[in-house]
């Protein structure tokens, strides 16, 4: 174990909200252990932006982390060479052209559906009805598995990410993991004949017409959906919330003072729907006085680090108005986020300009619970709008 100074956490009040538990590690502790998690925490902003970059040491290449055991060996936890070839077979399927161009309509046309779908009910749950299958629906698009249901689509991804953060061993969650991965496996087999044929941009045609190796292409459409379904749908219903509690800050959009995406861009600061990124020592190193050794874990506290008093003015505060330039929403290192481009588009272009247009007098109509650390969103939003 590192030698880094030890804080206790409660796990129920941290999976609660861990903001507290961050703002004094990053007083006291910035680089801790925390021996509820089973590994040692980088809280600061800087850190986490020099030390993610620092491959040598802090590798993503984990054979013994629980996303490899249970989803195979993808991009995410591959470095250097390896992870950049990859990388690059994907770019076509999520370059800013092709979610420009191609995905972005398709994007809308969903997300109007849905919306014409809801328009007369006047009320329903945010994240389950509208979040979810907007979601749902372009992650479908993406991964090439336009069979799947967008609820199972929600649902595969929801097993993986609880699968995941699965640090307490439990074998039910570990059960449901399995259970969801042989589900996609079992789509990208119904899909992948025509995708091979094909000229589709989708993640499965660009790999299978690289010939990328059977393993590794479906590790990797397996890492799209764990992340591409809950970062978008906890964020379009997430940064609803935030504006239907803040209504100046919806009146600045409104009036054309500010705009969706930086709506988007700061809630993804405030309330990071990808909270943390994990690591593992790969050779022995001293980082800010405290010593690793081999085949410990780390994990870089993105939710932590963008709320770090040292880059952002009262960092509790929801504010679309700063400069979110230093945030590590999607990552800071050679792992930023491959789908960050769909990820804007689909949130900023869509589905939160698309939700206040067609809902008129959109208003929160109950609690909205919010749940997670290491993926951070609500649980439930109840909402209602004029008839």
């Amino acid at each position: 174990m590192s030698d880094a100074p030890e804080t206790r956490i409660d796990p129920a009040a941290f999976h609660a909200d861990p903001y507290p538990v961050l703002a004094r590690m990053r007083r006291e502790a910035p680089v801790t252990r925390v021996p509820q998690l089973g590994a040692t925490l980088f809280t600061r902003r800087d850190d986490i932006f020099q030390q993610e970059k620092r491959i040598e040491t802090f590798s993503s290449h984990q054979p013994d982390g629980l996303m490899t055991i249970l989803m195979g060996e993808n991009m995410m936890r591959k470095d250097g060479a390896d992870h950049q070839a990859e990388r690059r077979i994907l770019f076509p399927a999520l370059s800013p052209r092709t979610v420009r161009d191609h995905w972005t309509p398709l994007f809308r046309a969903h997300a109007e559906r849905i919306l014409a779908d809801l328009k007369a009910r006047g009320k329903c749950d945010l994240v389950r009805d509208y979040a979810m299958p907007v979601s749902g629906e372009a992650l479908k698009l993406i991964t090439g598995l336009t069979e799947m249901q967008a609820h199972e689509m929600d649902r595969v991804s929801q097993g993986m990410i609880d699968g995941c953060a699965n640090y307490a061993g439990d074998a039910d969650v570990e059960a449901h993991c399995h259970d969801c991965t042989a589900f996609i496996d079992a789509h990208i087999d119904r899909m992948l004949p025509a995708a091979q044929a094909g000229d589709a941009p989708s993640a499965l045609a660009v790999q299978a017409r690289a010939d990328l190796p059977d393993a590794a292409l479906r590790a990797n459409i397996k890492l799209i959906i764990s992340g591409g379904q809950n970062e978008p749908r906890d964020a379009i219903a997430g940064a609803i919330w935030a504006l239907l509690g803040h209504p100046d800050q919806l009146a600045l959009i409104r009036d054309g003072r500010a705009t969706w995406q930086q709506a988007f861009e700061e809630y993804a600061r405030w309330i990071s729907p990808i909270g943390m990124s994990p690591r593992r020592v790969a050779r022995a190193d001293t980082v800010n006085g405290v010593s690793f050794e081999p085949d410990e874990r780390v994990f870089f506290m993105f939710s932590s680090g963008n709320r770090d008093e040292a880059h952002f003015d009262a960092p509790d505060a929801f504010d679309i108005t700063r400069d979110t330039g230093a945030a590590i929403s999607f990552g800071a290192g050679p792992h930023f986020c491959a789908g960050a481009a769909a990820a804007r588009a689909l949130i900023a272009e869509v589905a939160l300009p698309l939700a206040f247009a067609h809902l008129p007098g959109l208003r929160l109509d109950g609690p909205a619970p919010f749940a997670g650390w290491a993926f951070r969103g609500p649980v439930s939003m109840p909402v209602a709008w004029d008839g």
